[in-house]
């Protein structure tokens, strides 16, 4: 289905020229209306003739997270305050937060952009969407409100937490579509199975959409198990507009990138030099249709690849593969680069598990040490050690293969490892610097 059909089916030429074209005008917005652009861009020689083809997008600087931060507050706003309708942020739990700031325009946008991925996902004006993220400056809970609200479904703004109300809101209310991080799905699920309610027979849900976090496909197929669903991935981030950057049409085939909105390259992260097509980097975004906060190739540090082809679904937007992790997540074990999502990836395809997880990350002397914590099944976790010992050399067998290194394996009982409501944190990093 399409929200926008038009827009989301143009060929590769039309929707450049549209990109170039909307581009010098941010430009040329953002030199008058933002001095720390006017600062870079007479630093770079930047005006808006420069840009003449998409490839020139590669002459104008990056935009960091401490850029943000350097300008904390309201330091990055093109319009005053008189004219910004909302103010989101995020939670600062690093230093200051980086704050973010919409117009009506802004909003309307966002609100048309979440429609695009929820209509893409399958969603219509007859479901009734529970949303589980939380309601506040995160921008999560608004902007998927306000983009299914936009396509007239009816919306249950759980918020986040106390998940055995949501499991009975969810079997109440009769909700067909859950939006939330993957993890809290997977905990919900569990949950509902601890209450004795079975998800084919007793709920209604048959979509999910589900983001804030990198998940692996056999997290996917785990989900779509427990949850008797079809789970969408979709992408987003507070600094170019919350989610509604890219999402999942039905065929589950990457994520098409709004690029009527949103330029997208993919980098190598060291040389920030462009990848080539189908090769893994981070994804650089540059917004050209916000008003309030225009962001340029703004570093997201967030690693997936781009595919070109024209999905089958008849879109011919860009698809943005499932974020392996991030450039500020991946571990470096002993000169190894290591993502959480390959241990998962891992862990999934192996029976006898559960799909909970944690890496403890440490240094004994000079050496950098990895400890994952698995939680067996039940039945498998109070067998005999044989049966344990067989499936502990399985687990580090395969772990060894696919990262090169050795890590140091523990199974643990079941539900001992914290859930959560939220994004779920799977690293500790013991390491001193």
């Amino acid at each position: 289905m399409f929200w926008e059909k038009e827009k989301e089916t143009m060929d590769r030429k039309s929707l450049e020229n549209l990109q170039v074209g909307l581009l010098r005008e941010k430009i040329e917005y953002a030199y008058n209306n933002i001095p720390f652009y006017k600062r870079k861009f007479d630093e770079y020689g930047i005006t808006k003739k420069s840009i003449k083809t998409i490839e020139d997008i590669r002459k104008l600087p990056f935009t960091t997270k401490i850029d943000f931060r350097d300008n904390y507050p309201f330091g990055l706003l093109a319009r005053p305050m008189k004219e910004i309708v909302r103010i989101h942020s995020s939670s600062g739990t690093t230093g200051k937060p980086t704050v973010v700031a919409y117009t009506k325009k802004d909003i309307k946008i966002w609100a048309d952009l979440v429609a695009r991925i929820a209509k893409a996902a399958g969603v219509t004006d007859e479901d009734i969407v529970q949303i589980a993220f939380g309601y506040g400056l995160f921008t999560g809970g608004f902007g998927l409100h306000y983009g299914l609200e936009n396509i007239g479904a009816a919306i249950i703004p759980a918020s986040s937490g106390n998940t055995k109300r949501q499991i009975m809101l969810m079997q109440d209310y009769g909700a067909t579509v859950l939006v939330c991080t993957p993890s809290y799905a997977l905990y919900m699920a569990e949950v509902a199975q601890n209450m004795g309610i079975n998800p084919k027979k007793d709920l209604k849900l048959r979509i999910g959409m589900f983001g804030a976090e990198p998940w692996s496909e056999q997290l996917r197929k785990k989900i779509e198990e427990s949850l008797n669903i079809k789970a969408y991935d979709n992408y987003g981030l507070s600094e170019i507009i919350g989610p509604g950057v890219a999402g999942e049409c039905e065929a589950q085939n990457g994520m098409h990138v709004a690029e009527d909105h949103f330029i997208v390259e993919v980098i190598n992260p060291e040389t920030e030099e462009p990848v080539k097509p189908g090769e893994y980097g981070e994804i650089v975004v540059t917004t050209i249709t916000k008003e309030a906060l225009p962001v340029f190739r703004y570093r997201t540090r967030d690693i997936t690849k781009l595919d070109y082809s024209t999905c089958k679904c008849g879109r011919t937007s860009v698809r943005m593969h499932k974020p392996i992790g991030r450039t500020d997540d991946m571990l470096i074990i002993r000169g190894v680069n290591v993502f959480p999502s390959q241990i998962e990836e891992i862990l999934f395809n192996i029976e006898g598990v559960s799909p909970h997880y944690q890496i403890i990350v440490d240094r004994k002397g000079a050496l950098d040490t990895v400890t994952v914590l698995v939680e067996a099944n039940a039945n498998l976790f109070f067998d005999e050690m044989k049966k344990q010992k067989l499936l502990l050399d399985k687990i580090n067998d395969e772990l060894k293969t696919t990262l090169g290194i050795d890590v140091d394996v523990k199974l643990v009982e079941p539900n001992t490892i914290e859930r959560s409501e939220g994004k779920a944190k799977r690293i500790i990093d013991k390491r001193k610097f």
